[in-house]
């Protein structure tokens, strides 16, 4: 389905430069931001239970251990994943 939707310039700049980043097209950044806020919590996926929780709003975080640092590159790593399973689910969608 096509539809207009009218978005702030700067937002914009920033998914197509995602985007290109990811090697990806605009519709499909814009179709996983919409799967991931509509999804229920309940149906968010945790990769790995002992790296990561779901937090109250429902968004995958790492989980806080005392003495350890996240870095920029595992943050980068789990979005990634987190991608990935979206574009899947958004390119094969399952049927009730």
């Amino acid at each position: 389905m096509k539809t207009t939707i009218d978005l702030a310039d700067d937002l914009l700049i920033k998914a197509k430069t995602l985007a290109i980043h990811r090697r990806t097209t605009l519709k499909a950044i814009i179709e996983s931001a919409l799967i991931r806020e509509i999804r229920p919590a309940a149906e968010l996926e945790n990769p790995d239970p002992e790296k990561y929780e779901i937090g109250p709003f429902g968004i995958l975080r790492i989980k806080r251990r005392p003495g350890e640092k996240t870095t920029l590159e595992q943050v980068k790593a789990i979005q990634d994943q987190i991608d990935e399973a979206d574009m899947h689910r958004a390119l094969h969608p399952t049927r009730p």
